[in-house]
């Protein structure tokens, strides 16, 4: 990892500008397609609510939200950050691939648990949802903007497990960039609002979430409360994956 530019990913703010350009990568083309292509065949057929439009207000309400969580909340955070953690010593090579395979399932599996948990507390605790987590259920139909339409204190819990995990096994850098990236691919997979056909559980693999067990959720609130896979959601009788409205 070191070729000259450990000085830029050895510092703390790397994992903060990391995780936000990436987020900012990947929803800007989702965003296009919704606001402008969303007629078009190729998009449409696969839209899993084919008569929702998404709309410029609701994509500038999630995008204001985002920006004021970023810049209230995780820019102060990351420059405490940067001023009591030491510069980053990066390794000089790169993790074995078993390390690096067994560091990410072991990291999934945790954080898939502790989110189905904090998920389901935070909607059965009317408390909870009624001043946290129904901020990010205000929105009926989903869009890659709303991944992170969240009340700063999800923001700041689940982001804090995200940065947990790999401290506590002590990951490989480059093993942790990676698992935060996954997580965002997953987060804004789960929101798009589209069942394409390279979505995992296309491919047979069953107990992957997804996009439409999430718009489910977003239909059906106490239903599928896992981020990644359904499991615990099978297990607990949360499961739903039809599209009945109760």
């Amino acid at each position: 990892m070191k070729q000259g530019y450990e000085v830029y990913i050895g510092s703390p703010m790397f994992p903060i500008v990391l995780n936000v350009s990436f987020y900012l990568l990947l929803v800007t083309p989702f965003s296009i397609i919704d606001l402008f292509l969303y007629d078009w065949p190729i998009f449409k057929n696969y839209k899993i609510l084919p008569d929702e439009y998404v709309t410029w207000p609701q994509v500038k309400n999630a995008m204001v939200l985002t920006l004021w969580n970023h810049l209230l909340y995780l820019l102060p955070i990351s420059l405490a950050q940067w001023v009591w953690q030491p510069h980053l010593e990066l390794p000089t090579l790169a993790p074995g691939l078993f390390e690096f395979f067994w560091h990410q399932i072991v990291a999934l599996l945790i954080f898939d648990l502790f989110y189905f948990v904090w998920h389901w507390y935070h909607h059965y605790n009317r408390w909870l949802y009624r001043h946290v987590h129904s901020v990010h259920h205000q929105y009926y139909v989903c869009s890659s903007w709303v991944t992170q339409y969240l009340h700063p204190w999800e923001l700041i819990s689940v982001g804090f497990m995200t940065t947990l995990l790999p401290l506590l096994f002590n990951f490989h850098p480059f093993t942790n960039f990676c698992f935060m990236m996954f997580n965002v691919i997953v987060s804004i997979e789960d929101h798009i609002g589209y069942d394409f056909p390279w979505a995992p559980h296309r491919f047979g693999i069953g107990f992957w979430g997804g996009a439409i067990k999430h718009d489910m959720h977003h239909q059906k609130p106490l239903t599928n409360f896992q981020p990644h896979f359904n499991t615990w959601d099978r297990l607990f009788g949360t499961y739903s994956n039809h599209f009945e409205i109760i």
